[in-house]
């Protein structure tokens, strides 16, 4: 499917192209969202958003830093970024909008299922918040988002052995956040063991 997409400005005005770079990504970018946000409507919006960005930043792309797939979470984050951004400027009109959303019961189910799915990662990523900003999105794209260290460093523009370093010291704050906030141990180790690199 790459020669569809590559170079991926394509996607922007080949319906072809596109089509199978929606296909070949819709289920990680659902993934990649219905971990960060716990509302079906809100979760539908920005899937369908980080795509829309996609086309609108294409020319953005360098295949050298990395897989589509890592560059296409960037856009991602960005995008929730942004609606995190507007959320936080009028509350009431992004609930407003993002709640009345027509989706049809199969479509809301289906959202709704990936929601309960991701339940214990977004719990995950409310601990990720004591890390700083460059380790937490190194753990977030290795150990939630599948990237290689390699990858997830290409992206975040630093070298794999500060990657690594940064990954071996991540786990161990996590898991001194998760049991502050959690009195059952054994959920604790469940929850870290998601993240053990």
């Amino acid at each position: 499917m790459q020669a569809l997409y590559d170079p991926l400005t394509r996607i922007g005005h080949e319906p072809d192209a596109f089509e199978a770079f929606y296909r070949d990504h819709l289920e990680a970018v659902q993934r990649f969202v219905a971990r960060r946000v716990g509302d079906s409507h809100l979760a539908a919006d920005l899937t369908a958003d980080v795509f829309l960005a996609a086309i609108d930043s294409a020319h953005t792309y360098t295949p050298g830093r990395g897989p589509v797939v890592a560059w296409l979470y960037g856009v991602g984050r960005h995008t929730i970024a942004a609606e995190v951004r507007r959320h936080a400027r009028d509350l009431h009109a992004v609930r407003r909008i993002s709640g009345h959303r027509l989706l049809d019961t199969a479509s809301l189910a289906r959202i709704d299922e990936r929601l309960d799915a991701e339940r214990e990662s977004r719990r995950l990523y409310q601990a990720l918040d004591g890390l700083s900003g460059d380790d937490r999105r190194l753990l977030e794209m290795v150990a939630l988002d599948g990237l290689s260290v390699a990858d997830a460093a290409r992206s975040l523009g630093v070298k794999p052995a500060t990657a690594r370093v940064r990954l071996h010291r991540s786990p161990a704050r996590l898991t001194a956040t998760l049991r502050r906030t959690e009195p059952d141990p054994g959920r604790v180790g469940a929850l870290t063991q998601e993240v053990a690199l």
